[in-house]
């Protein structure tokens, strides 16, 4: 049922881009620590740099596992589901490295895969993908979109408010750290 392809081909990336939200996995080495799932979105913060590399805006959020874990060891799986038309499932395993906003490559990530930095930018993500791979998603649910949360919006627009530096500020309290304590953020 299943395939495994050479790379992100264009009628791969074709459905990749109509999704509206992925999914990405990582994990701290060893066996202690949390296995973090994220979702992400909207999709047009995933971008297709090339047929083997793709990356994603990564915004303010309540932790940064992702981040840590991909300091730790770099593995990373990107899922994508279709929750609209016909069932299917696609995994990109690979190695991730995280650029934070302020790096060189960060901007140059940035303008390459014609990401909307909004204030809220905290890094891109890079994956160099090493497994490409779809399955059956007779397990996902049908869903109906509806829009993006404006929650996420409104929640930068009252830290900008209160603080020019309210963002920085929350992002050195709450995302220096993963929830193990592996070091993640170390800068703003």
């Amino acid at each position: 049922m299943g395939k495994v392809y050479d790379e992100i081909e264009p009628k791969l990336a074709d459905w990749i881009r109509r999704q509206r939200l992925f999914f990405v996995g990582t994990a701290p080495s060893g066996a202690d620590g949390h296995v973090n799932v994220s979702p992400k979105g909207p999709i047009s913060s995933l971008a297709i740099l090339d047929a083997r590399t793709v990356a994603y805006l990564d915004v303010v959020g309540s932790g940064a596992e992702t981040i840590a874990h991909l300091r730790e060891n770099g593995r990373i799986v990107v899922m994508l589901c279709a929750f609209e038309g016909p069932p299917r499932i696609v995994r990109l395993h690979g190695r991730g490295r995280v650029l934070l906003a302020g790096d060189d490559a960060f901007d140059d990530v940035v303008a390459a895969a014609g990401f909307e930095r909004g204030p809220n930018a905290r890094s891109v993500v890079v994956v160099d993908v090493e497994r490409i791979a779809d399955s059956c998603g007779y397990g996902v649910p049908l869903m109906r979109y509806e829009g993006e949360r404006p929650q996420a919006a409104a929640w930068v627009e009252r830290k900008l408010a209160a603080s020019p530096t309210a963002l920085a500020d929350y992002v050195r309290e709450k995302n220096a750290r993963s929830i193990d304590g592996l070091p993640a953020v170390d800068r703003v």
